[in-house]
């Protein structure tokens, strides 16, 4: 399996996120923004997150602009999968890949702690390793990670199965870290190959970090 992550100035976890897909067996390739063009042979494209452009203007809303985004929703428009954690998932936002809008945490603070999350739907290649109903321990890193969208469009999701993850507390229930609407810590679009989470499960690979249910998280993208 290929993987190829997207590298923009101010991204900081490209590393992180190849280590865990090398340990998972899969080659990478790290992309630099100013690329035009993706492998070929890539088969998950990964924005990494991190400060793209420093968070300046809006988190991920100059990312967007970057050479690199036209040959992303080109792969993506084709089927391919794209998944965005953190920062790549406030990019994808911005470039409407996504549903959605990510803005300041509703206590105005970084946040940077394990937190657990439900698995909402599992009938996507990302969560399919996962049961409907679990509950994970992943670390979330962020100040702006406060998941917003209008009534509408929160119908939609619910009605497409686009909700992936809730914030919650180990048993399940709903605990909300940053005010993110209904609790949502990540969705897909109606397609099911671009997917996006403000946690971060490449760091949940090593239990003697905190957690390694980031593996079954990621262990998803190995099948077809």
């Amino acid at each position: 399996m290929k993987v190829s992550i997207l590298q923009f100035p101010g991204t900081n976890c490209e590393y992180d996120t190849e280590y865990a897909f090398k340990k998972l067996g899969a080659d990478t390739e790290i992309i630099w923004h100013k690329s035009e063009s993706i492998a070929s042979d890539t088969d998950l494209l990964v924005v990494a997150g991190g400060f793209s452009y420093g968070d300046y203007l809006r988190s991920g809303a100059i990312a967007k602009f970057s050479p690199v985004m036209k040959a992303v929703t080109a792969y993506a428009e084709k089927g391919g999968k794209v998944l965005g954690i953190c920062n790549g998932f406030q990019v994808l936002t911005e470039a409407r890949l996504l549903p959605g809008a990510l803005k300041r945490n509703e206590g105005l603070h970084f946040i940077s702690k394990h937190h657990h999350l439900k698995v909402e739907n599992n009938d996507n290649i990302f969560l399919k390793k996962l049961s409907k109903g679990a509950v994970v321990n992943i670390p979330i890193a962020h100040h702006d990670g406060n998941y917003y969208i209008d009534e509408a469009g929160l119908k939609d999701l619910e009605a497409n199965g686009q909700i992936l993850l809730r914030y919650t507390d180990a048993a399940g229930n709903i605990q909300n870290p940053n005010g993110s609407v209904a609790s949502i810590a990540g969705v897909c679009n109606k397609e099911k190959n671009v997917f996006g989470l403000m946690p971060h499960p490449e760091r949940a690979m090593e239990a003697v970090l905190g957690s390694a249910d980031g593996i079954a998280m990621l262990e998803g993208f190995f099948e077809s």
